[in-house]
């Protein structure tokens, strides 16, 4: 999608098949409308058709302008708008101008008192816009015979009325850049995340990895089942002992800064297929575990939008990747494991598979230099309970650092909620034969879950996101389409961000 700021200040309105115009409920009166829409969007609202309420939006047909023939006016609400309201009112105007299959979309800002500009900096709306426009274009690739000629919007015009400074033509253009790359990314993290087990095996998974690696000049490396053994994760190795598809540790490397300091670990978990193995999981529901690598998807996705952006932190992306089998030779309950660390771990569920591939992953992350670690996995059912498909869980050893990803989740708008990380949770993992066991029932399973990864932190700031709720949707909801979603890309991209703004105060001595 290509996007094109300008300010209509002396100049003829850009062609398009669609034109968005946003419109508050007082502006659906005819409030501070201009003469050629007030009138008409009044008659709307006489009629019931059209109010402004926060989110609505409607089609008209304008007969009279050729250039741009279809308006979509989009409701603003009472007040004005923040990022949030904004991003999701831009998807549902993008799901319409699917519908009309509008290659060019022109968005329209209004200079009306009380208008867009008056809530957001010029930076906040860009960003906004591109990111809801990107994320409510997406679709799910399907695979029947008979494609569709229509890809979606191609272009969007953004036209802002009355003069602008150099600075408000900067920040613009800067927060639709911004937009553009944290909805391509989460984008991408939805199209992996979607792609059937069959096509996506963990060597496929690398293999776009590496692909992505290259686009931006990145250092990457991939461990095969030979190099795994000779480094001794035996984690991961177990979990993929029964495919016939071997597993594989991904690594990509991002620096931003002169010195490799302060680096960020971001792991996801990258189960490709996951039965349960030994333990097998009930057949209904089985054929979406595709999506069992939703946090493999996200990081990956991540650094592609940090090769864009260019942003000064330096991050170290680990997946670790397997299918998780039933087989002659598959990893059983009761197995006792050797991992990374060297920290034993009996098996009492092979169902509870990727906490152990994220342990040998944290541990490596620690080899790479990383000084702070944030993982991302669809990791547990117990977290579904408590949460739903609403909010990510999150267990942490370092509230501080949560903080810092909460207040990334409220500029974002994806809902993280802090799970209880008591020492008593740590006790339930205690088994008799090994460190550790890698279940401990199904009572606070969704913190007992997280804390079995914490433990490969040793002691760095760490942060678990479970996303087994929220990673897959069965009905679109806001920016989200049914389906994968894409969740907590943007959440980790605005912390990054964020951290390369503000970089001192992120060290691990802070």
């Amino acid at each position: 999608m290509i996007f094109e700021w300008s300010s209509d200040a002396g100049k003829a309105s850009p062609q398009g098949d669609a034109v968005c115009l946003i419109i508050s409920e007082a502006q659906a009166q005819g409030e501070g409308l201009p003469a050629d829409w007030a009138a008409r969007v009044s008659l709307l609202s006489a009629a019931g058709l059209f109010s402004g309420k926060q989110g609505q939006v409607y089609i008209l047909p304008v007969m009279e302008q050729p250039e741009q023939p279809v308006v979509i006016l989009a409701g603003s609400g009472k007040g004005q708008m923040g990022m949030h309201e904004l991003r999701q009112l831009m998807a549902q105007t993008a799901r319409a101008a699917y519908r009309l299959k509008a290659a060019t979309l022109v968005v329209q800002i209004l200079a009306v008192p009380g208008g867009l500009t008056g809530a957001l900096k010029a930076e906040q709306a860009g960003q906004a816009i591109a990111e809801g426009l990107v994320l409510g274009s997406y679709r799910r690739r399907h695979y029947k015979l008979d494609q569709a000629a229509y890809t979606g919007i191609d272009t969007v015009h953004l036209l802002t009325e009355g003069k602008s400074e150099a600075a408000d033509e900067e920040a613009w253009r800067q927060g639709i850049k911004r937009g553009k790359a944290f909805g391509e990314a989460a984008n991408l993290a939805r199209d992996l995340t979607n792609r059937p087990g069959n096509l996506l095996t963990p060597s496929g998974l690398a293999v776009a990895a590496i692909e992505i690696a290259q686009r931006h000049g990145l250092p990457a490396e991939v461990l095969d089942e030979r190099e795994l053994a000779l480094k001794g994760m035996g984690g991961l190795l177990a979990v993929g002992s029964g495919s016939v598809n071997p597993p594989r540790m991904i690594v990509i490397r991002y620096q931003g800064t002169n010195q490799w300091e302060n680096a960020v670990g971001l792991v996801g978990k990258g189960i490709t297929f996951d039965t349960g193995g030994i333990s097998l999981k009930r057949a209904p529901g089985m054929e979406s575990m595709f999506s069992d690598m939703a946090g493999a998807a996200a990081v990956l996705a991540v650094i592609d939008a940090l090769g864009h952006l260019r942003p000064k932190v330096n991050v170290v992306m680990l997946i670790p990747a397997a299918e998780n089998m039933p087989a002659a030779n598959a990893y059983k309950p009761g197995d006792i494991i050797t991992t990374l660390s060297g920290r034993t771990v009996e098996i009492i569920n092979t169902d509870a598979e990727g906490r152990i591939i994220l342990g040998d992953a944290l541990t490596y992350a620690r080899e790479w230099g990383a000084q702070r670690i944030i993982d991302v996995a669809t990791l547990t059912g117990a977290v579904v309970s408590i949460l739903g498909d609403v909010a990510t869980g999150a267990v942490t050893n370092d509230q501080a650092f949560l903080e810092e990803l909460l207040a990334a989740s409220r500029l974002s708008g994806e809902h993280i909620w802090p799970l209880p990380a008591y020492p008593e949770f740590r006790e339930m993992l205690t088994s008799e034969v090994a460190d550790l066991r890698n279940a401990a029932g199904r009572y606070g399973a969704a913190s007992t879950a997280g804390l079995f990864i914490g433990e490969f932190a040793e002691g760095l700031p760490w942060v678990h996101l479970d996303i087994a709720g929220t990673a897959f949707l069965s009905a679109e909801r806001g920016v989200n389409p049914k389906g994968a979603t894409g969740i907590m890309v943007r959440t980790l991209l605005e912390y990054l961000l964020s951290a390369a703004a503000e970089p001192d105060h992120r060290s691990p001595e802070a």
